[in-house]
């Protein structure tokens, strides 16, 4: 992870560089670059947005999106997976898919990567639900386990393999159990 001082420079302009790749996010006044998604990592991001996507964008409820810069509340990050309920989602005027995201999403995922702070990557779930978002997940491929963040409430981790992650209510028809969410990394 790179980290640059930018004692001088706003969010502002910050959006006016060209994206790095991979990506780099504004937080606190400094430039923090994520790390490159590895092979646990990817295979984890790869799966889940399309899966979560079959259930929610075919019947217009939300839409996931992976690697999305959502720049709200003084911060510009680009969470792992983040989800928009159908009717929040940003559009130009002939009804495409807007290219900004000036919102938090309802549903924020992260994946955890080896060389990735995991205090960091909370402190962005964290900011996501102080903005509005309803759930926020940390998931964690080494232990395999998934830390569930919620507005206002204790943090819950999710380990037994049978167990079934709990989702926002939008999302309530979308199931993934532990066991299947890392069945993923044996392909």
């Amino acid at each position: 992870m790179v980290q640059t001082p930018a004692k001088s420079l706003t969010l502002e302009d910050f959006l006016k560089r060209p994206e790095t790749e991979p990506a780099s996010e504004y937080i606190d006044g400094q430039i923090i670059q994520k790390p490159m998604p590895r092979g646990e990592h990817s295979a984890i991001q790869t799966e889940l947005s399309p899966t979560i996507n079959q259930v929610v964008k075919s019947a217009q409820i939300a839409r996931a999106f992976t690697a999305l810069r959502c720049t709200f509340g003084g911060r510009s990050i680009v969470p792992d997976i983040a989800v928009f309920q159908w009717a929040k989602i940003p559009r130009q005027e002939n009804g495409r898919v807007a290219n900004v995201f000036a919102i938090a999403p309802d549903w924020t995922i992260e994946i955890l990567s080896p060389d990735q702070s995991q205090t960091k990557v909370t402190k962005n779930i964290l900011h996501c639900l102080s903005y509005g978002t309803q759930m926020g997940w940390l998931i964690d491929p080494d232990d395999q386990s998934v830390f569930v963040y919620l507005p206002d409430q204790p943090t819950a981790v999710y380990d037994a393999p049978e167990r079934l992650l709990p989702t926002p209510a939008f999302a309530q028809n979308f199931n993934l159990s532990i066991a299947n969410l890392f069945s993923w990394l044996m392909a």
